[in-house]
């Protein structure tokens, strides 16, 4: 009688190279028995010998009934593990938090970071050989790739695609600056109660993602320009055949990265950063994508240089006339041929080196793309949306370690301001006095915010979108500069001063402001000024002392005692790379 053939994995445990069901073992102390039991309870769900020999390949699922924006989660599941089969590879699908911006208390901002460890860590401890991470809403898809990055699989972004655009009363529109737009005008009296609701009932017509140039499109196009997802992967609108297309392509890639070792080290590089601020600049991006990648480049020990940023800007106009910044929709972009129509367009000023998901170049992945054809949503660069990129960096006595404004969604006339600060100590306050007649304000005067930074709030919500007061909303004001250490939705407009650091929860200047003062915003010279005297300014810090918050327990601890600053990406201190190796972009 013959023996029976030798070809379980038990039988190779102490092979030196670990792949499959073979990484991470749990430790028992015995390195045969560990993958003795795992193949055991694997079995009990139905697994053969055959399957269990093939690349492994993990797919993160964000599903959640409090997130809509990755309500297509199924059908990109279902695709994605019909891509990794067909390639070769087991699909091995696993849970992780999932976070939706409407969904998530004080902020989802607060949980981005728990999200990126419970990644890095769910990838760590179980066995893959590669995996494929499902995000779409404004905080996953940076959690995700922070967690990848220090993890160092090979890892590549699945986005889970905008909504669709609704109709009101023959008007199109979409989430989510249609919905600022329209909250305006209900808080200026211009609509009714009932218009009100009826056109919440409009503006997101399907499950996805903000259909506008928000944040969670800003982030789908920056994966894209970083070369971490399979190219196209940004634009689909989450409920069309073209994004479960994508899906399958994900999963394809996914096996190949395994086989070849294609890690994400290899894909974030600081040429790969520097495309996608240059994508940032020239789409019109969130500002909050900034936080994001200087989080992400933070994990693989790079330093976001923000003055070098700021020249890229003169460089970089804004080619994608998409709201705020301009007049369409993401499906609109899509249709015109996606990102890469815009990278086509950005060409000469791209690292066409950078290495992307596929294997290939940046460079190579263009010139393999379809032929361009004529659209009228990505602009050529001599004839763009807004002459300079989206973003500038400010400094001055306010904000000593920087500030930003999204210029492109600026009103031109308040650009170059000196007014009176009318100063809101934190955003319960903000609340308490914002609509009431009493308030001194004028359409001239420039409205302060402290403690809503990263510390703060805590958690940096989107509160830097202070609202017209309604007095002044009620006299026809659209626009008023507004100054915090807070962040806003990418979805919104207005001459909004962002991120000013340091915050005013750790005695940052802002925490000094007094009603009255003056205060001068010139983009033009890149300068936020508080227009007192340097020695009025540490008279103040003297006589006002500033205890950074603190809480006595749990996850609000962690944050506040670990928690960075913007310009390092609100990310915790101890997840950042032990060694800082370089910056990004190159000056």
């Amino acid at each position: 009688m013959s023996a029976k053939p030798k070809n379980n994995a038990e039988d190779n445990a102490d092979k030196p190279s670990e792949i499959g069901l073979r990484k991470g073992l749990t430790s028992y102390g015995d390195k045969g028995f560990s993958l003795f039991l795992r193949k055991a309870f694997i079995k009990g769900a139905g697994y053969t010998n055959s399957a269990l020999d093939r690349p492994v390949i993990g797919i993160i699922n964000t599903g959640s009934a409090y997130n809509p924006c990755h309500g297509n989660m199924p059908q990109l599941l279902e695709a994605v593990k019909r891509g990794v089969m067909l390639a070769g590879g087991l699909p091995m699908e696993f849970p992780t938090i999932s976070i939706h911006e409407s969904f998530a208390a004080p902020t989802s901002m607060y949980l981005r970071n728990l999200m990126s460890m419970d990644t890095e860590e769910m990838l760590r401890a179980q066995p893959m050989d590669a995996v494929v991470m499902i995000g779409g809403c404004d905080k996953t898809v940076p959690a995700q790739m922070m967690g990848a990055a220090s993890a160092g699989l090979p890892a590549i972004q699945l986005i889970t695609g905008s909504m669709l655009t609704g109709s009101h009363r023959s008007e199109r529109v979409g989430a989510c600056t249609d919905c600022r737009r329209y909250w305006g005008k209900f808080r200026a009296g211009e609509i009714d109660a009932i218009e009100k609701d009826e056109v919440n009932d409009q503006l997101v017509a399907s499950v996805g993602t903000c259909s506008v140039m928000g944040t969670a499109s800003t982030m789908a196009c920056i994966s894209e320009a970083l070369g971490m997802t399979v190219p196209g992967g940004a634009t689909p609108p989450a409920v069309t055949a073209d994004r479960i297309r994508v899906a399958e392509e994900t999963g394809t890639c996914a096996v190949q990265m395994a086989k070849t070792g294609l890690t994400i080290d290899k894909i974030l590089t600081a040429d790969a950063f520097e495309n996608a601020i240059r994508v940032l600049l020239a789409i019109g991006g969130s500002t909050n994508g900034l936080v994001h990648l200087a989080a992400i480049a933070g994990r693989m020990g790079l330093e976001i240089d923000l003055e070098a940023l700021d020249k890229m800007g003169n460089e970089t106009p804004v080619l994608v006339d998409l709201k705020p910044s301009g007049d369409h929709y993401m499906e609109n972009f899509h249709d015109a041929g996606g990102m890469t129509t815009l990278l086509r367009e950005l060409k000469p000023l791209l690292k066409l080196n950078a290495l992307t998901v596929t294997g290939k170049t940046l460079g190579e992945e263009i010139d393999a793309a379809p032929p361009s054809f004529k659209q009228d949503v990505v602009r050529k660069i001599n004839n763009p949306i807004y002459p300079r990129g989206s973003i500038a960096v400010l400094h001055g006595n306010l904000a000593p370690g920087g500030a930003i404004i999204k210029q492109s969604a600026a009103d031109e006339k308040l650009m170059e301001h000196e007014g009176r600060a009318v100063v809101f100590e934190n955003a319960a306050d903000l609340a308490n006095r914002i609509d009431s007649p009493d308030l001194d304000v004028t359409s001239e005067d420039i409205l302060v915010l402290k403690n809503i930074g990263p510390k703060g709030a805590p958690g940096m919500p989107e509160a830097g979108y202070i609202p017209i007061p309604m007095k002044l909303a009620r006299a026809g004001v659209k626009d008023i500069v507004r100054i915090s250490d807070g962040r806003m939705s990418g979805t919104a407009f207005g001459t909004i001063v962002l991120h000013v650091t340091p915050e005013s929860a750790i005695g940052g200047p802002l925490a000094h402001v007094h009603n009255g003062d003056r205060i001068r915003l010139s983009v033009k010279n890149r300068e936020i000024s508080l227009l007192i005297s340097d020695a009025e300014l540490a008279k103040r810090i003297q006589e006002n002392p500033i205890t950074s918050p603190t809480a006595e327990r749990g996850y609000k601890k962690l944050f506040l005692d670990t928690v960075t600053q913007a310009d390092q990406g609100v990310d915790f201190d101890f997840l950042r790379a032990v060694k800082m190796v370089g910056k990004t972009p190159q000056a």
